[in-house]
């Protein structure tokens, strides 16, 4: 039974506790929705620092060269590469989740020509069924979207399947799908395979390469600590390279931007999916985050989510037993990502009331209170004074002020 001494012994013993000084975190706050917007590495605001303070207002347009800013797509895009899996050359920074997936879904469909399906998971993160849904829509006859279950993809993914499109952790229960047993399933079947590490890529260990997975996009400003609307990734395995041909043919994916030419030549390797001007403020920040990504073992990262969620499940369920919650999460650590949701039919108010406690964590609709875990600064004793406060809430019913009754835009 987990007991406040047993969490302080496991923050005694923690080989990243001195990571958390790398953070800035606020005073007495316990920050459980890095799976939202990750927290801001020191390193980030000194390079941003940097780059305003010399690189632009100094150097002005020749930092494209003497700061290496035409490079960040491939330079920050090889060190998430050094985090999913990927092999360099593989992995680019740019866009938004949402224009990547549009790449890569039209890119994936014009080479099987022949099929006429997109698979995705139901439950899959929404802008991501958004995109698929204005894909086959633009496409008109030639493209349908096939949505489905977890429990039917097997089944779903037939011989007129073009690709399948998942997200690798579920954003609303955290459920991780087996990306080797769906990859190897897909391509069997003859289908490409793309997955969202939008809620793993840098709080669970991906193997991309070894996994044989063709394509995949991810957001910058999760778990990777990138700040609000940081670049997002797309990784296109190298095989795909010289085949791929994206529907953005923007100037930065052209084989020699420079040279201003009329018609497009799309670059060598992945650089090809590359569109517009590279966003340079945010891009640093991102590149400085990553280091500190770097500086933890993925394995030592997904042992201490693991145990910091199965406490926390465990607290829980004692502390606030009989008061209307069920866990919405797999049990099973090794079936999860690095979140806990449970749901309560009163989850708006009552994660509102933890929020104003210093909880701060985030509700999903219907029912959800969401609870994400990053190793890199969370302490064990947070998981403890997190579930302490949530008793206090829901036995002494603050959550039931009318305070926190009120919808914000931002859930």
């Amino acid at each position: 039974m987990m007991s406040r001494a047993g969490l302080a012994a496991l923050d005694a013993r923690d080989p990243l506790a001195a990571l958390r000084e790398q953070f800035v975190l606020p005073a007495g706050v316990i920050y459980l929705d890095g799976n939202s917007l990750g927290a801001m590495p020191r390193a980030a605001a000194e390079r941003v620092r940097r780059t305003l303070d010399r690189e632009w207002s100094q150097d002005l347009i020749r930092s494209w060269n003497s700061a290496g800013w035409v490079d960040l797509p491939q330079t920050v895009g090889n060190k998430i590469g050094r985090l999913i899996g990927a092999r360099d050359g593989e992995t680019v920074a740019a866009d938004s989740t949402s224009v990547n997936l549009f790449k890569l879904l039209a890119a994936a469909c014009r080479l099987r020509p022949q099929r006429r399906v997109i698979v995705c998971d139901c439950d899959d993160f929404p802008t991501d069924l958004y995109i698929a849904e204005g894909l086959a829509a633009l496409l008109g006859d030639h493209i349908e979207l096939r949505r489905v279950r977890a429990d039917e993809l097997d089944a779903a993914i037939d011989d007129d399947v073009a690709v399948v499109s998942l997200s690798h952790v579920n954003y609303r229960s955290g459920a991780m799908h087996d990306m080797a047993r769906i990859t190897a399933l897909a391509h069997r079947r003859g289908a490409l395979m793309l997955w969202d590490l939008a809620h793993s890529a840098g709080a669970v260990p991906l193997q991309l390469a070894d996994c044989d997975v063709d394509l995949a996009i991810g957001c910058g400003y999760k778990y990777l600590n990138g700040g609000p609307g940081a670049p997002a990734f797309l990784y296109v395995a190298q095989r795909l390279h010289d085949r791929l041909a994206t529907p953005i043919s923007g100037w930065f994916g052209h084989a020699q931007p420079f040279a201003f030419e009329a018609r497009y030549q799309a670059a060598p390797g992945i650089t090809r999916m590359l569109a517009g001007t590279p966003a340079v403020l945010s891009m640093v920040a991102l590149d400085a985050a990553l280091d500190v990504s770097l500086a933890a073992a993925l394995d030592q990262v997904r042992a201490k989510s693991m145990t910091m969620c199965d406490a926390f499940i465990e607290l829980v369920e004692r502390e606030v037993d009989g008061h209307g919650f069920t866990l919405a999460s797999p049990r099973d650590g090794a079936r999860r990502g690095s979140q806990v949701s449970f749901r309560h039919e009163q989850a708006w108010p009552i994660m509102q009331a933890l929020i104003a406690h210093g909880v701060i964590g985030d509700f999903r609709a219907p029912d959800i209170l969401r609870f994400g875990f990053t190793p890199l600064y969370l302490r064990y004793a947070d998981v403890g004074e997190a579930v302490r406060i949530l008793g206090e809430l829901m036995r002494g019913g603050q959550w039931r002020a009318d305070a926190y009754r009120t919808r914000s835009t931002v859930t």
